[in-house]
């Protein structure tokens, strides 16, 4: 530990945490889960719109606990603070693309059987919404969609982003870093992370309904995917005392993400592969987040 005792930033921590639970938790347990189970497809539509806004909550709740506690917005860690740090951002805009990719080639490797190029569950996906397009066309739109993805989604998600990474990597992060070492930091930090998202597990957002261990089993991985990508994340933002790279590499997984599951026969499963919600998918976030907290323990013991 570093600091000890209930102090201000125990306070500040604990304010932020409540505020953005219980606003999170009763807006997508009260509005967001009536919507999506609500039997009519316009109105899941709009709860489907409405599960992006709540990645604003915790900008929100950065706002209010600042003004209650008067610790005021000077120093709220959303700065670029480019001189320097230009490698960090690069590596936030493009080290998930390269990751999500290295992830897929894996899962494919260890199930070669579930690549396909014909495009099977898009083509699926399409038909059901009444619309039936060529293994051709479809390999066409992934083609333009990932290069869209690497190239814009960090921009075209940026909003969005950073109203979920003000408030974990712009507040939480400097405060839980002024008082835990780093290991049981990412590790707290990711369980809070993960858990926060727990509504939209149970909603079935990221891994669906009906798995064997519903919901637990869900809210359980989404923890683990949360401490390794907050690892990464933390590490961007450490460096450079800002959020704005974990607001970037957000943005590009939110982007490229998918993009794996378009090549597997079934869409692959979500605890495994290939997208990077899975073990193996992530296979290579959680070497690098790995790394990257090896680095940061040295820097601290230095």
């Amino acid at each position: 530990m570093k600091t000890k005792g209930f102090d201000s930033n125990a306070k500040r921590i604990l304010i932020f945490l409540g505020i953005t639970f219980g606003i999170t938790y009763l807006y997508e347990i009260g509005v967001v889960g009536r919507l999506l189970h609500s039997g009519n497809k316009e109105i899941e539509a709009v709860g489907q719109l409405l599960v992006a806004m709540a990645m604003f909550i915790p900008a929100i709740s950065v706002a209010i606990t600042r003004l209650i506690t008067k610790e005021g917005f000077a120093d709220s860690w959303i700065r670029p603070n480019l001189k320097g740090n230009v490698k960090y951002y690069l590596f936030a805009w493009f080290g998930p693309v390269v990751l999500t990719i290295l992830g897929a080639i894996l899962y494919f490797l260890l199930f070669p059987d579930e690549l396909t190029f014909d495009m099977e569950y898009l083509a699926t996906a399409y038909k059901a919404n009444g619309v039936t397009l060529e293994a051709s066309q479809l390999r066409g739109m992934i083609a333009g969609q990932a290069v869209i993805a690497i190239l814009l989604a960090p921009v075209m998600n940026a909003v969005t982003c950073l109203g979920e990474e003000w408030g974990w990597r712009g507040y939480l992060l400097p405060k839980m870093s002024e008082r835990f070492r780093i290991i049981p930091m990412l590790l707290i930090y990711g369980v809070i992370w993960g858990l926060w998202h727990a509504p939209l597990t149970v909603l079935g957002h990221n891994y669906g309904l009906g798995y064997a261990g519903y919901p637990y089993l869900g809210i359980i991985a989404m923890c683990i995917f949360c401490i390794v990508m907050g690892t990464i994340f933390s590490y961007v933002s450490l460096k450079t005392k800002s959020c704005l790279p974990a607001v970037i590499a957000h943005g590009s997984i939110n982007g490229f993400a998918s993009i794996a599951v378009y090549f597997s026969k079934d869409g692959g499963n979500p605890f495994i592969g290939p997208a990077p919600t899975g073990i193996i998918g992530a296979a290579a976030f959680i070497i690098t987040a790995i790394v990257l907290t090896v680095l940061l323990v040295r820097e601290e013991k230095g």
